[in-house]
């Protein structure tokens, strides 16, 4: 298991064209972030395009994590509330490289077009 130490995990949400709110509606976007940005710190990005997989989320491991060879971590369709929980949750414990995530968030991963 890796320590975390340095840039701690954190967490990309797209907010544009189609995350956000314009397209899912359900969602209280405003409260999710808030959720996020208890756990780690959150950059709200432009447009992600993957759009027909709104709304998404990316967790980045921490630079230990990274230097380890943990890659981040590409989450769609998270559009329900206590998805943002569940991350939260994976962030806190050290997310990418360094805790497993909880057997659910496998239901919203994704490999983004042009990434293998």
């Amino acid at each position: 298991m890796i320590k975390s130490s340095g840039t701690p995990c954190r967490v990309t949400v797209c907010r544009d064209c189609c995350c956000g709110g314009r397209k899912i509606r359900t969602v209280d976007h405003e409260e999710q972030l808030a959720v996020l940005r208890r756990a780690a710190p959150v950059r709200v990005a432009d447009c992600l395009d993957v759009c027909e997989r709104a709304n998404v989320i990316v967790v980045h491991p921490s630079s230990a994590a990274r230097a380890a060879g943990a890659r981040p971590v590409w989450l769609g369709l998270v559009n329900d509330d206590g998805a943002a929980h569940d991350i939260a949750e994976w962030v806190r414990a050290g997310g990418p490289g360094v805790a497993e995530p909880p057997a659910i968030l496998d239901l919203y991963e994704f490999t983004p077009p042009g990434r293998s």
